[in-house]
C-alpha cells in the first residue's frame, strides 16, 4: 500500500508559517504541527499503517503528548502493544515514568517531529531504564536540525517517514 504522507500532511495543514519558538528553544519561520494534523483519522491511520508495515518491533512507545496517539495508531495497525512515556514524573499513585510492559522487549519509539532530538533521547533513556531494548526512533517529520546526530551518540538510529526538505519540495 503506497501512502503519500507528504500530501496528507499538506492537506491537513501540518505546516504553518510565522514566528515560532520550538521546544528546543530555536526560533523558526515555520512550524510543523503533526499533533494537530493527526487529529484527522485518515492521516493518523496512514502513519500507523506505514510504521506497522516498515518496522520490526515488539512494542511501540511514544512520549506524551505528541507520541501517544501515534503509538496507539501503530499498535492498532500492527496488533502489538504500546507504551506511554510520561513527559514528567509524578508524585502520587504509581510513579512509573513508562506506562506499559517494555522490559526485555524490542521497543520502537515514535515521535511526531524531531528537531534537536531532546525529547527522543529522553524517551529512549527512560525506556532503557525500564528494561527495554531500543535502538531506533521513527519520526513523522525530521526538521533536519541535529536530531539524527544527537541520537547517534546514544547508539540510536533515526528513521524519518519524511524529512522537512522533502515536505517543502
Amino acid at each position: 500500500m503506497v501512502i503519500d504522507l507528504r500530501e496528507l500532511l499538506i492537506r491537513f495543514r501540518a505546516v504553518e508559517f510565522g514566528e515560532f519558538t520550538l521546544a528546543s528553544g530555536q526560533k523558526s519561520s515555520y512550524y510543523v504541527d503533526v499533533k494537530q494534523a493527526v487529529t484527522e483519522p485518515e492521516l493518523l491511520s496512514a502513519i500507523g499503517a506505514t510504521v506497522a508495515e516498515e518496522f520490526d518491533f515488539d512494542c511501540i512507545a511514544g512520549v506524551a503528548v505528541g507520541g501517544v496517539p501515534l503509538a496507539v495508531a501503530v499498535s492498532l495497525a500492527s496488533g502489538k502493544p504500546y507504551a506511554i512515556i510520561r513527559a514528567t514524573g509524578k508524585d502520587h499513585g504509581k510513579a512509573d515514568t513508562v506506562i506499559g510492559r517494555v522490559s526485555g522487549k524490542r521497543v520502537l519509539l515514535i515521535e511526531d517531529v524531531t528537531t534537536s532530538g531532546g525529547s527522543a533521547v529522553y524517551g529512549v533513556l527512560e525506556l532503557r531504564k525500564a528494561g527495554a531494548i531500543t535502538d531506533r526512533v521513527v519520526t513523522v517529520v525530521d526538521r533536519e536540525q541535529g536530531a539524527e546526530a544527537s541520537l547517534a551518540t546514544y547508539g540510536i538510529s533515526l528513521s524519518p517517514l519524511l524529512r522537512v526538505s522533502a515536505l517543502f519540495e
